[in-house]
């Protein structure tokens, strides 16, 4: 059998969903993701959801993440909050610590820890943040960062000699500078499955990601992120793995994912 042209990792945000109150279709995109990000109490889930959600990723063989957040249920951590930067470690350490707990309780490893929402976009510019979460998941030990590529946690955590991945957006925009569209412009979502998938055909082949002023970017992949708590997750993921594996590239966890520059 001929060997696939490249390998990538997919991931997605899950374990979102809190209490009563239901997020995204977790089951499903467990079918299509290798590495799910799971929402550990502070932007969203309780200890009930984070065990059914490392659970059905156990089973079903998917790599489970970290996704600490603002401790902002109300704001889903899409809200920046004036937090130290050694306030952000501690809440960080303290929402992974949790989830590795479940973990253990679930008979599943915690691998590596994405930040999320504003926090992952704070960390991306301010390099005192980035540094704080870095030294706070180092000190946990054992556990890869996902980056979003080309950002100051990526930057920080590879000068540290940690185990670094980098991380794309399937489903959402990018500005010249590289960093994701804030949620308030109109074009920062991407809605539409065979856009998403045009642009990451046009990634691979070029290492470059388009952007809304009109020029390229380029950036280092091992992760491709579609978010869990949209709409289009499921048509997306369904689109983009049958679009990708056609041009010849293979999904596996980040761990064993080559890089594309």
């Amino acid at each position: 059998m001929k060997s696939p042209k490249r390998l990538i990792d997919l991931n997605s945000d899950l374990g979102e969903s809190f209490g009563s109150w239901k997020m995204g279709d977790d089951s499903t995109m467990l079918s299509l993701v290798t590495s799910a990000n799971i929402a550990c109490g502070g932007h969203a889930s309780d200890p009930d959801n984070m065990f059914k959600t490392i659970s059905m990723a156990r089973d079903r063989g998917v790599i489970v993440g970290a996704h600490p957040g603002y401790p902002d249920l109300l704001g889903f951590g899409r809200r920046r909050i004036p937090y130290s930067p050694t306030e952000i470690q501690r809440f960080c350490i303290a929402q992974i610590g949790a989830l590795i707990a479940i973990g253990t309780l679930a008979h599943a490893q915690v691998r590596y820890v994405k930040p999320h929402g504003a926090l992952g976009n704070l960390a991306a510019d301010d390099r005192a943040v980035a540094e704080a979460i870095a030294d706070g998941v180092a000190a946990l030990g054992g556990l890869a960062i996902l980056a979003i590529s080309g950002t100051e946690l990526e930057s920080v955590a590879r000068a540290r000699g940690m185990e670094v991945y980098s991380e794309i957006f399937a489903d959402r925009s990018y500005t010249s500078r590289g960093r994701l569209v804030p949620r308030d412009h109109p074009e920062a979502m991407i809605t539409d499955p065979q856009k998403a998938v045009n642009r990451l055909l046009h990634f691979f082949d070029s290492g470059a990601m388009p952007t809304i002023e009109g020029t390229q970017v380029r950036l280092q992949a091992d992760s491709i992120c579609i978010h869990g708590d949209s709409p289009h997750a499921v048509a997306m993921g369904q689109r983009l793995k049958k679009a990708l594996s056609e041009a010849g590239i293979a999904f596996a966890p980040f761990v064993a994912a080559s890089t594309v520059h």
